[in-house]
């Protein structure tokens, strides 16, 4: 509904190895969704720099990016 491209890995590989691969491809988010996030009703983001934003409500993390894709299309 966003514009933005998502995809889910449901490989049954471990988070490490799900995290590194998305690394090497460039994934510029991550978003983890573990028990801890589903019982909490938020998720925990970890960028491609390896920054990492824990117990961030879906909500407010789709208003930052979306707020980035705006000011990333104005500068060109």
């Amino acid at each position: 509904k966003l514009g933005l491209r998502v995809e889910v890995d449901t490989r049954s590989e471990t988070l490490q190895s799900k995290i590194r691969d998305a690394q090497l491809m460039k994934i510029p988010y991550m978003i983890i969704v573990g028990s801890q996030e589903e019982e909490t009703g938020a998720i925990s983001v970890r960028s491609r720099d390896g920054k990492t934003q824990n117990k961030i409500k879906l909500v407010e993390f789709s208003k930052q990016i979306l707020q980035k894709n705006i000011v990333k299309s104005l500068e060109l």
